[in-house]
Protein backbone atom coordinates (compact mmCIF):
# COMPACT_ATOMS: atom_id res chain seq x y z
CA UNK A 1 0.00 0.00 0.00
CA UNK A 2 1.41 3.46 -1.32
CA UNK A 3 0.18 6.27 1.07
CA UNK A 4 0.76 8.88 -1.10
CA UNK A 5 -1.48 7.12 -3.74
CA UNK A 6 -4.02 6.10 -1.03
CA UNK A 7 -4.43 9.97 0.08
CA UNK A 8 -4.45 10.99 -3.85
CA UNK A 9 -1.28 12.75 -3.39
CA UNK A 10 2.05 13.93 -5.20
CA UNK A 11 5.33 12.49 -3.39
CA UNK A 12 6.65 16.36 -2.93
CA UNK A 13 2.74 17.61 -1.19
CA UNK A 14 2.68 19.63 1.46
CA UNK A 15 1.86 19.70 5.58
CA UNK A 16 -1.16 21.66 4.69
CA UNK A 17 -2.10 19.33 1.41
CA UNK A 18 -1.72 15.81 3.45
CA UNK A 19 -4.12 17.77 6.55
CA UNK A 20 -6.81 18.65 3.91
CA UNK A 21 -6.50 15.30 1.83
CA UNK A 22 -6.93 13.30 5.54
CA UNK A 23 -9.77 15.41 6.72
CA UNK A 24 -11.52 15.18 3.40
CA UNK A 25 -11.26 11.03 2.98
CA UNK A 26 -11.45 10.65 6.76
CA UNK A 27 -15.20 12.39 6.63
CA UNK A 28 -15.90 10.56 3.39
CA UNK A 29 -15.21 7.37 4.76
CA UNK A 30 -15.76 7.64 8.55
CA UNK A 31 -17.66 4.59 10.11
CA UNK A 32 -19.83 6.66 12.09
CA UNK A 33 -20.82 7.76 8.22
CA UNK A 34 -20.94 4.57 7.07
CA UNK A 35 -22.48 2.50 9.86
CA UNK A 36 -22.21 -1.36 9.32
CA UNK A 37 -19.71 -1.07 5.98
CA UNK A 38 -16.46 -3.17 6.35
CA UNK A 39 -15.12 -1.57 3.44
CA UNK A 40 -15.78 1.75 4.44
CA UNK A 41 -14.09 0.77 8.27
CA UNK A 42 -11.15 -0.78 6.50
CA UNK A 43 -10.55 2.21 4.43
CA UNK A 44 -10.44 4.58 7.36
CA UNK A 45 -8.28 2.56 8.87
CA UNK A 46 -5.70 2.08 6.50
CA UNK A 47 -5.89 6.90 6.01
CA UNK A 48 -5.25 6.86 9.75
CA UNK A 49 -2.19 4.81 9.69
CA UNK A 50 -1.29 6.70 6.06
CA UNK A 51 -1.95 10.60 8.00
CA UNK A 52 -0.08 9.54 11.09
CA UNK A 53 3.03 8.38 9.12
CA UNK A 54 3.31 11.46 6.19
CA UNK A 55 2.09 14.11 9.00
CA UNK A 56 5.08 13.54 10.94
CA UNK A 57 8.31 14.77 9.13
CA UNK A 58 10.74 11.96 10.84
CA UNK A 59 8.47 8.95 9.67
CA UNK A 60 7.54 10.66 6.35
CA UNK A 61 11.29 11.09 5.68
CA UNK A 62 12.05 7.28 6.42
CA UNK A 63 8.94 5.94 4.58
CA UNK A 64 10.15 7.86 1.47
CA UNK A 65 13.67 6.51 1.79
CA UNK A 66 12.26 2.77 2.81
CA UNK A 67 9.00 2.19 1.24
CA UNK A 68 8.75 4.77 -2.11
CA UNK A 69 12.43 3.64 -3.28
CA UNK A 70 14.24 5.49 -6.32
CA UNK A 71 12.17 6.00 -9.45
CA UNK A 72 15.04 3.60 -11.43
CA UNK A 73 14.47 0.54 -11.83
CA UNK A 74 18.64 -0.74 -10.74
CA UNK A 75 18.63 -2.80 -7.67
CA UNK A 76 21.40 -0.82 -6.82
CA UNK A 77 23.51 2.44 -7.91
CA UNK A 78 27.28 1.88 -7.58
CA UNK A 79 29.52 4.43 -6.80
CA UNK A 80 32.78 4.60 -7.61
CA UNK A 81 35.97 7.27 -6.76
CA UNK A 82 37.68 8.75 -10.17
CA UNK A 83 40.24 10.84 -8.75
CA UNK A 84 41.20 14.52 -7.32
CA UNK A 85 40.47 17.28 -8.42
CA UNK A 86 42.52 20.59 -7.18
CA UNK A 87 41.18 23.30 -9.68
CA UNK A 88 38.78 24.14 -7.49
CA UNK A 89 38.88 25.19 -3.95
CA UNK A 90 38.22 23.10 -1.17
CA UNK A 91 36.56 25.35 0.67
CA UNK A 92 33.15 26.60 1.80
CA UNK A 93 30.59 24.88 0.97
CA UNK A 94 32.89 22.53 -1.11
CA UNK A 95 35.09 21.47 2.01
CA UNK A 96 33.10 19.02 3.26
CA UNK A 97 33.54 16.38 6.32
CA UNK A 98 33.79 12.67 6.44
CA UNK A 99 30.57 12.42 7.38
CA UNK A 100 29.03 14.15 5.02
CA UNK A 101 31.27 12.63 2.11
CA UNK A 102 30.31 9.15 2.98
CA UNK A 103 26.88 10.48 3.84
CA UNK A 104 27.11 11.26 -0.32
CA UNK A 105 28.75 8.06 -1.25
CA UNK A 106 26.52 5.55 0.62
CA UNK A 107 22.96 7.34 -0.31
CA UNK A 108 22.11 6.01 -3.08
CA UNK A 109 23.31 2.77 -2.36
CA UNK A 110 21.23 2.32 0.79
CA UNK A 111 17.84 2.83 -0.93
CA UNK A 112 15.74 -0.17 -0.92
CA UNK A 113 15.96 -1.96 -4.30
CA UNK A 114 12.64 -1.97 -6.62
CA UNK A 115 12.17 -5.52 -7.50
CA UNK A 116 8.96 -7.11 -7.21
CA UNK A 117 7.38 -7.56 -3.75
CA UNK A 118 5.16 -9.83 -2.09
CA UNK A 119 1.79 -8.50 -0.89
CA UNK A 120 0.20 -8.14 2.70
CA UNK A 121 -2.42 -10.29 3.99
CA UNK A 122 -6.04 -9.13 4.72
CA UNK A 123 -8.09 -10.09 7.12
CA UNK A 124 -11.74 -9.36 7.63
CA UNK A 125 -14.85 -10.68 9.71
CA UNK A 126 -17.44 -12.31 8.17
CA UNK A 127 -21.05 -12.55 10.24
CA UNK A 128 -23.07 -15.18 9.28
CA UNK A 129 -26.34 -16.99 10.96
CA UNK A 130 -26.51 -19.45 13.47
CA UNK A 131 -28.22 -21.75 10.82
CA UNK A 132 -25.93 -20.62 7.83
CA UNK A 133 -23.15 -21.44 9.97
CA UNK A 134 -24.39 -25.14 10.24
CA UNK A 135 -25.11 -25.79 6.90
CA UNK A 136 -22.43 -23.98 5.15
CA UNK A 137 -22.46 -22.55 1.51
CA UNK A 138 -21.48 -19.71 -0.89
CA UNK A 139 -21.03 -16.18 1.16
CA UNK A 140 -19.97 -12.84 -0.81
CA UNK A 141 -17.59 -10.69 1.30
CA UNK A 142 -16.41 -7.33 0.44
CA UNK A 143 -12.84 -6.36 0.46
CA UNK A 144 -10.59 -3.56 0.13
CA UNK A 145 -7.71 -4.87 -1.37
CA UNK A 146 -4.63 -3.26 -3.81
CA UNK A 147 -4.89 -4.25 -7.07
CA UNK A 148 -2.57 -3.72 -9.91
CA UNK A 149 -2.59 -0.45 -11.77
CA UNK A 150 -4.14 -0.64 -14.86
CA UNK A 151 -2.40 2.31 -16.05
CA UNK A 152 1.19 0.37 -16.49
CA UNK A 153 -0.11 -3.48 -15.21
CA UNK A 154 1.83 -3.43 -11.93
CA UNK A 155 5.04 -2.40 -13.43
CA UNK A 156 5.45 1.15 -11.88
CA UNK A 157 6.35 2.70 -15.27
CA UNK A 158 4.65 3.00 -19.31
CA UNK A 159 7.26 3.79 -21.88
CA UNK A 160 7.90 6.56 -23.90
CA UNK A 161 9.47 7.66 -26.79
CA UNK A 162 13.36 7.54 -26.31
CA UNK A 163 14.97 10.82 -25.42
CA UNK A 164 17.57 12.46 -23.70
CA UNK A 165 17.70 12.59 -20.14
CA UNK A 166 18.23 16.03 -18.93
CA UNK A 167 19.84 14.89 -15.38
CA UNK A 168 22.94 13.50 -16.83
CA UNK A 169 22.88 15.42 -20.75
CA UNK A 170 22.85 12.05 -21.90
CA UNK A 171 25.95 10.39 -20.20
CA UNK A 172 24.54 8.02 -18.50
CA UNK A 173 26.86 8.91 -15.39
CA UNK A 174 26.58 11.54 -13.23
CA UNK A 175 29.46 13.15 -11.24
CA UNK A 176 29.88 15.11 -7.80
CA UNK A 177 33.02 16.44 -5.94
CA UNK A 178 33.82 16.42 -1.92
CA UNK A 179 36.59 18.44 -1.42
CA UNK A 180 39.17 17.78 -4.00
CA UNK A 181 37.86 14.27 -4.42
CA UNK A 182 35.78 13.22 -7.23
CA UNK A 183 32.89 11.06 -7.60
CA UNK A 184 30.75 9.10 -10.20
CA UNK A 185 28.08 6.99 -10.23
CA UNK A 186 24.93 5.52 -12.79
CA UNK A 187 22.11 8.27 -13.47
CA UNK A 188 19.42 6.97 -11.26
CA UNK A 189 16.60 8.94 -13.38
CA UNK A 190 17.40 6.89 -16.77
CA UNK A 191 19.30 3.72 -14.99
CA UNK A 192 22.81 4.52 -16.56
CA UNK A 193 21.29 4.67 -19.86
CA UNK A 194 21.94 8.11 -21.06
CA UNK A 195 18.05 8.22 -22.38
CA UNK A 196 14.65 8.11 -21.04
CA UNK A 197 12.50 5.06 -22.02
CA UNK A 198 9.93 5.09 -19.52
CA UNK A 199 7.85 7.25 -17.27
CA UNK A 200 6.76 7.11 -13.91
CA UNK A 201 3.34 5.78 -13.99
CA UNK A 202 1.30 9.18 -13.30
CA UNK A 203 -2.15 7.01 -11.68
CA UNK A 204 -0.09 5.00 -9.02
CA UNK A 205 2.93 7.44 -8.98
CA UNK A 206 4.82 4.60 -9.79
CA UNK A 207 3.85 2.35 -7.08
CA UNK A 208 2.20 -0.31 -9.35
CA UNK A 209 -1.03 -1.25 -7.16
CA UNK A 210 -4.09 0.99 -6.66
CA UNK A 211 -6.88 0.63 -3.85
CA UNK A 212 -10.19 -1.14 -5.04
CA UNK A 213 -13.23 -2.59 -3.60
CA UNK A 214 -14.12 -6.57 -4.23
CA UNK A 215 -16.57 -8.67 -3.80
CA UNK A 216 -15.08 -12.16 -2.81
CA UNK A 217 -17.48 -15.51 -3.08
CA UNK A 218 -16.33 -17.62 -0.17
CA UNK A 219 -17.02 -21.14 0.14
CA UNK A 220 -17.97 -22.33 3.98
CA UNK A 221 -17.95 -26.01 5.07
CA UNK A 222 -20.55 -27.01 7.31
CA UNK A 223 -20.57 -26.99 10.83
CA UNK A 224 -18.16 -24.11 11.21
CA UNK A 225 -17.92 -22.69 14.69
CA UNK A 226 -17.55 -19.51 15.92
CA UNK A 227 -14.15 -17.68 15.79
CA UNK A 228 -13.38 -19.97 12.35
CA UNK A 229 -10.66 -18.66 10.47
CA UNK A 230 -10.77 -19.80 6.74
CA UNK A 231 -7.79 -18.38 4.04
CA UNK A 232 -8.23 -17.84 0.69
CA UNK A 233 -5.23 -17.68 -0.99
CA UNK A 234 -4.35 -15.09 -3.41
CA UNK A 235 -7.15 -12.82 -2.54
CA UNK A 236 -4.64 -10.20 -0.02
CA UNK A 237 -3.14 -7.04 -1.60
CA UNK A 238 -1.06 -6.99 -5.00
CA UNK A 239 2.41 -7.34 -4.39
CA UNK A 240 4.26 -4.01 -5.58
CA UNK A 241 5.85 -3.84 -9.11
CA UNK A 242 4.62 -7.24 -10.90
CA UNK A 243 4.92 -8.94 -7.23
CA UNK A 244 2.48 -12.09 -6.53
CA UNK A 245 -0.49 -11.43 -4.48
CA UNK A 246 -0.60 -11.83 -0.45
CA UNK A 247 -3.39 -14.17 1.31
CA UNK A 248 -6.84 -13.28 2.42
CA UNK A 249 -7.98 -14.26 6.01
CA UNK A 250 -12.11 -14.21 6.72
CA UNK A 251 -12.76 -14.99 10.56
CA UNK A 252 -16.23 -16.33 10.92
CA UNK A 253 -18.57 -14.90 13.53
CA UNK A 254 -21.47 -16.93 14.01
CA UNK A 255 -24.49 -14.95 15.37
CA UNK A 256 -26.30 -16.70 18.41
CA UNK A 257 -29.41 -18.32 17.45
CA UNK A 258 -32.93 -17.55 19.91
CA UNK A 259 -33.04 -21.20 21.08
CA UNK A 260 -30.26 -23.66 19.72
CA UNK A 261 -26.70 -23.81 20.59
CA UNK A 262 -24.02 -25.77 20.12
CA UNK A 263 -21.96 -28.05 21.92
CA UNK A 264 -19.37 -29.49 19.45
CA UNK A 265 -21.06 -31.32 16.88
CA UNK A 266 -24.22 -31.42 18.94
CA UNK A 267 -27.06 -28.84 19.24
CA UNK A 268 -28.70 -28.30 22.47
CA UNK A 269 -32.01 -26.15 23.52
CA UNK A 270 -34.32 -25.96 26.07
CA UNK A 271 -38.27 -26.86 26.22
CA UNK A 272 -40.80 -25.72 28.00
CA UNK A 273 -42.93 -28.24 29.45
CA UNK A 274 -46.46 -27.89 31.22
CA UNK A 275 -46.81 -29.52 34.65
CA UNK A 276 -49.30 -32.05 33.36
CA UNK A 277 -47.23 -33.30 30.25
CA UNK A 278 -44.58 -33.77 32.63
CA UNK A 279 -46.32 -36.22 34.70
CA UNK A 280 -48.68 -37.93 32.50
CA UNK A 281 -46.58 -37.44 29.47
CA UNK A 282 -47.28 -35.94 25.94
CA UNK A 283 -46.21 -36.03 22.30
CA UNK A 284 -44.78 -32.54 21.18
CA UNK A 285 -43.56 -31.08 17.93
CA UNK A 286 -40.03 -28.92 18.65
CA UNK A 287 -38.77 -26.53 15.66
CA UNK A 288 -35.37 -28.56 15.16
CA UNK A 289 -32.86 -27.32 12.72
CA UNK A 290 -33.78 -29.24 9.87
CA UNK A 291 -37.86 -28.55 10.33
CA UNK A 292 -40.20 -29.62 12.78
CA UNK A 293 -39.47 -32.98 14.94
CA UNK A 294 -41.87 -34.80 17.16
CA UNK A 295 -40.44 -35.55 20.63
CA UNK A 296 -42.38 -37.77 23.04
CA UNK A 297 -41.46 -36.55 26.78
CA UNK A 298 -42.30 -39.97 29.31
CA UNK A 299 -44.22 -39.39 31.85
CA UNK A 300 -42.85 -38.43 35.18
CA UNK A 301 -40.45 -36.16 33.28
CA UNK A 302 -38.43 -33.85 35.70
CA UNK A 303 -37.60 -30.30 35.24
CA UNK A 304 -33.41 -30.63 33.64
CA UNK A 305 -34.00 -34.14 31.61
CA UNK A 306 -32.41 -34.56 28.83
CA UNK A 307 -33.84 -36.15 26.00
CA UNK A 308 -31.82 -37.16 22.67
CA UNK A 309 -32.81 -36.87 19.58
CA UNK A 310 -30.50 -38.68 16.60
CA UNK A 311 -29.57 -37.48 13.67
CA UNK A 312 -30.81 -33.84 14.16
CA UNK A 313 -27.89 -31.77 15.04
CA UNK A 314 -24.80 -30.28 13.02
CA UNK A 315 -24.49 -31.99 9.36
CA UNK A 316 -21.17 -34.54 8.90
CA UNK A 317 -18.53 -32.79 6.95
CA UNK A 318 -16.82 -35.80 6.02
CA UNK A 319 -18.59 -38.59 3.19
CA UNK A 320 -19.91 -41.76 5.59
CA UNK A 321 -19.67 -39.59 8.23
CA UNK A 322 -22.22 -39.83 11.19
CA UNK A 323 -24.49 -36.18 12.23
CA UNK A 324 -24.68 -35.06 15.47
CA UNK A 325 -27.29 -35.04 17.93
CA UNK A 326 -30.03 -32.65 19.21
CA UNK A 327 -30.31 -32.94 23.10
CA UNK A 328 -33.36 -31.27 24.64
CA UNK A 329 -33.30 -30.09 28.04
CA UNK A 330 -36.63 -30.11 29.84
CA UNK A 331 -38.58 -27.14 31.70
CA UNK A 332 -41.33 -27.48 33.62
CA UNK A 333 -42.94 -24.46 33.67
CA UNK A 334 -46.46 -23.83 36.48
CA UNK A 335 -49.33 -22.23 34.90
CA UNK A 336 -50.49 -18.94 36.78
CA UNK A 337 -53.22 -20.08 39.40
CA UNK A 338 -55.98 -17.57 40.02
CA UNK A 339 -59.42 -19.08 40.24
CA UNK A 340 -60.35 -21.40 43.11
CA UNK A 341 -61.29 -24.57 41.16
CA UNK A 342 -57.74 -24.52 40.20
CA UNK A 343 -56.34 -24.40 43.96
CA UNK A 344 -58.95 -27.05 45.21
CA UNK A 345 -57.67 -29.40 42.52
CA UNK A 346 -53.91 -28.60 43.86
CA UNK A 347 -54.53 -29.04 47.30
CA UNK A 348 -56.36 -32.52 46.56
CA UNK A 349 -53.40 -33.36 44.17
CA UNK A 350 -50.98 -32.93 47.54
CA UNK A 351 -52.91 -34.41 49.50
CA UNK A 352 -52.81 -37.95 47.08
CA UNK A 353 -49.38 -37.77 46.61
CA UNK A 354 -47.66 -37.08 50.02
CA UNK A 355 -44.12 -37.11 49.20
CA UNK A 356 -41.29 -35.26 50.97
CA UNK A 357 -39.21 -33.71 47.63
CA UNK A 358 -36.09 -31.94 49.70
CA UNK A 359 -35.70 -36.07 51.34
CA UNK A 360 -31.86 -35.63 50.04
CA UNK A 361 -31.90 -32.24 52.13
CA UNK A 362 -31.95 -34.07 55.43
CA UNK A 363 -28.89 -34.42 57.90
CA UNK A 364 -29.32 -36.55 61.08
CA UNK A 365 -33.07 -36.90 60.65
CA UNK A 366 -33.62 -32.91 60.51
CA UNK A 367 -33.41 -30.36 57.45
Amino acid sequence: MDFYSLLALARNASEGEIERAYRRLSRRYHPGVNPGDATAAEMFRQIEQAYRVLSDAEQRSEYDRGAAGPASSAAEVSVSFTGFDFSAPAEGPQAATFAELFADVFQEAAREATTPSRGASIDVTLTVAFEDAVRGGQFPVSVLRQERCPGCGGRGHVARSPARCPACAGQGTRRWARGHMVFESACERCDGRGQLVADRCRICAGVGVQARSEVVTLSLPAGLEDGARVAVPGRGHTGARGGPAGDLYVMVSVAPHPFLRRAGRDLVMTLPVAVHEAALGAKVDIPALHGPVRLRIPPGAASGQRLRVGGQGVPATTPGGEPGDLFVELQIVLPPVRDERSKELLREFARLNQVDVRAHLHLNGRS
